[in-house]
């Protein structure tokens, strides 16, 4: 019985065998970091599994604090909750920055490919060891959301619901674009392959600035960064950038952002498995697709695509100023349809 809710404490998962990724080269051994609150009642089937997007952490309740915790939508007194930190990422799962245990040197710029399937094998390994068999509800926002469309799609008969938002079924060239523009920004910066302590971080400041155009709205802007005079320089929405670009800085490694931008590329149930459509037709879990009115990241296309073709598929679209940062603002409108959708 584990009951740790009141608590978070990030658990680390030693894997200790070759774990082959997609790309054909092999991690010879592999650590996930993880949360988990609440109690694990296999007989009453509540497991909620929580996916986090591309800076996030395993600590859902630090920044999903609107939707998970005690009184709330998904309270850990009715549900045992678990949130993975994604492989690639720098916040307890094997990264750049971790040792090479045949160089016993940090991976660096020799870190792997990763893709969303290699992910997605990574949370398979965490369900084993946690003797998961069945997960009541899935859930998550833009990677997050992509992580939970791959394995829906891998297991179709380990989700009982899954609530995908933001998100879609293969990103798109667009999605692309954006990244590459920000491994531009991370290339850029001449120390990023350094070893010490601040390698790359000037290129990181300037990728996450070209991140947050497309994670916010014209609208988004215009309400918050306004200046109050005429001015020919220093306004405050290039001010907003600079200290988006900090703020991220603090708390992430550039090598890590690279890893997972790459994999995030990499999204598309339908490789190998004869297109997107015939993916889709094999996720058996009822469905809530959500998607935002002003998300340009993921457009709303995105998700009525994703609602189309999967058999048990309901579609809410939420009205925001925030484009697609909306799935982490929106907690109002956000427990409104989904309690609602539970109820049927």
């Amino acid at each position: 019985m584990i009951d740790n809710y009141r608590k978070t404490e990030l658990h680390i998962l030693k894997h200790t065998q070759a774990f082959a990724l997609d790309s054909g080269e092999v991690l010879p051994e592999l650590e996930i970091g993880y949360c988990t609150y609440g109690t694990f009642e296999p007989h009453k089937k509540n497991v909620l599994w929580v996916f986090h997007a591309l800076t996030g952490n395993a600590d859902a309740l630090d920044w999903w604090d609107g939707l998970i915790g005690e009184g709330l939508l998904f309270d850990p007194k009715n549900y045992f909750i678990v949130c993975a930190n994604v492989l690639g990422s720098c916040y307890g799962s094997t990264c750049p920055s971790s040792v090479n245990p045949k160089t016993e040197k940090p991976y660096l710029k020799d870190f792997p490919l990763i893709t969303i399937r290699d992910v997605v094998r990574g949370h398979q390994i965490l369900k084993q060891h946690l003797e998961i068999k069945e997960i009541q509800i899935g859930i998550g926002g833009s990677l997050g959301g992509q992580q939970l469309m791959e394995w829906a799609v891998m297991e179709p008969d380990l989700f009982k619901v899954i609530i995908p938002i933001a998100t879609n079924a293969k990103f798109s060239p667009w999605g692309i674009a954006l990244n590459e523009a920000q491994r531009m920004a991370l290339e850029a910066d001449p120390t990023l392959y350094h070893q010490h302590p601040e390698a790359g971080f000037k290129g990181l400041e300037a990728a996450r600035a070209i991140a947050m155009a497309s994670y916010r709205h014209y609208n988004t802007y215009d309400a918050s960064q306004q200046d109050e005079v005429s001015k020919i320089d220093d306004f405050r929405a290039s001010s907003y950038q600079r200290y988006q670009g900090i703020k991220l800085r603090k708390r992430f490694e550039p090598l890590a952002y690279y890893t997972l931008t790459k994999a995030m590329d990499s999204h598309d149930v339908g490789r190998d498995r004869a297109g997107t459509e015939a993916a889709l037709l094999r996720v058996t879990a009822k469905t809530l697709v959500v998607g935002i009115t002003t998300d340009i990241l993921f457009p709303v296309r995105e998700q009525e695509y994703l609602a189309q073709y999967i058999k048990h598929a309901s579609l809410e679209i939420i009205e925001s100023d925030y484009g697609h940062d909306g799935f982490l603002i929106e907690y109002g409108q956000l427990t409104y349809i989904i309690s609602q959708f539970l109820l049927k």
